[in-house]
């Protein structure tokens, strides 16, 4: 049986554009796809251009089945890109074109609607880089019910943050989601001190976080609530593209956590689902049916 909730992607829209070929991203909107792949009903909201590429990501969001009535089109600035490029280890580096649309995405009456119905929602750092989509955010994220999951898969991209933005990012959610790299940023922001999980602990107490996400790339990730801690290793794969690879480890982590999997279960899943993402081409690749069946509800 399909889970039957509902979640969303909230920031950018973006075509990653790599030597030879375009591809639809951003790490909010990424983690909508996964999540409408694993079952779960997804909302893309975000803004894009009135030009071809704000089309074809409009055309191509409604062909993977998610809902794009929140997907905004702005008259002047134009659809975001990035361009990507890959080192011999499959790791991307970024440069991210400013001044377009989902920078300036807005929160009309029908987002806060949706809002409201939300089960859970992934934001990040990247998008908070202009005062309205970073209002936008805050506006919806405050909407939606206080039982729900608001995940801040933090994403830092240099130079798009800083103290202000973490601090008020964390503010908003109730889970968190960062890298290994990521941790060493918050470190000195915060003045974290002693081993890994230290860090996280005082994290999680600092703005009362229901569940931390801690990857570590080929060295497994570590989750953990109040009362739990659960690591696990890296599924061996070989890669081959890396990018959206953590989208879908936070697409799967909270698919498999709103469905009441244990921490162990959850930790298992997110691992499954991204070595499977990283060992092909592509941020969103068709996953296989055994690996979906893994996040259906028995009953």
């Amino acid at each position: 049986m399909k889970p039957n909730f509902k979640v969303a992607g909230l920031g950018e829209v973006l075509w990653d554009c790599f030597p030879d070929n375009q591809r639809l991203g951003g790490a909010p909107i990424n983690f909508a796809r996964h999540a409408q792949q694993l079952g779960i009903q997804a909302h893309a909201i975000s803004c894009v251009g009135n030009d071809d590429l704000g089309q074809r990501a409009a055309d191509e969001l409604a062909e993977n089945g998610l809902a794009t009535d929140l997907v905004f089109q702005h008259e002047t600035l134009p659809t975001g890109n990035v361009q990507v490029t890959l080192d011999a280890s499959a790791k991307p580096s970024y440069a991210i074109t400013e001044n377009v649309a989902w920078d300036e995405i807005p929160c009309p009456q029908q987002l806060i609607d949706v809002a409201t119905s939300l089960d859970a929602v992934s934001f990040g750092t990247l998008a908070q880089r202009s005062d309205i989509s970073r209002d936008t955010i805050s506006q919806t994220v405050n909407a939606m019910p206080e039982e729900s999951l608001k995940i801040l898969d933090v994403n830092l991209r240099a130079p798009f943050y800083g103290k202000p933005v973490l601090d008020h990012a964390l503010a908003l959610a109730n889970m968190l989601k960062l890298s290994d790299e990521e941790l060493d940023v918050l470190a000195r922001c915060y003045d974290l001190a002693g081993k890994v999980e230290d860090q996280l602990r005082a994290l999680q107490r600092r703005f009362e976080l229901r569940l931390i996400a801690y990857t570590m790339g080929a060295d497994g990730s570590m989750l953990l609530t109040p009362d739990e801690t659960n690591r696990a290793d890296a599924v061996k794969v070989q890669p081959v593209d890396s990018v959206g690879a953590g989208d879908s480890f936070t697409a799967a982590l909270c698919v498999s956590f709103l469905c009441g999997r244990t921490l162990a279960e959850c930790n298992e899943l997110a691992n499954n689902v991204a070595a499977y993402v990283c060992s092909q081409h592509g941020a969103v690749p068709q996953l296989p049916d055994d690996l979906k069946k893994q996040f259906e509800i028995t009953v």
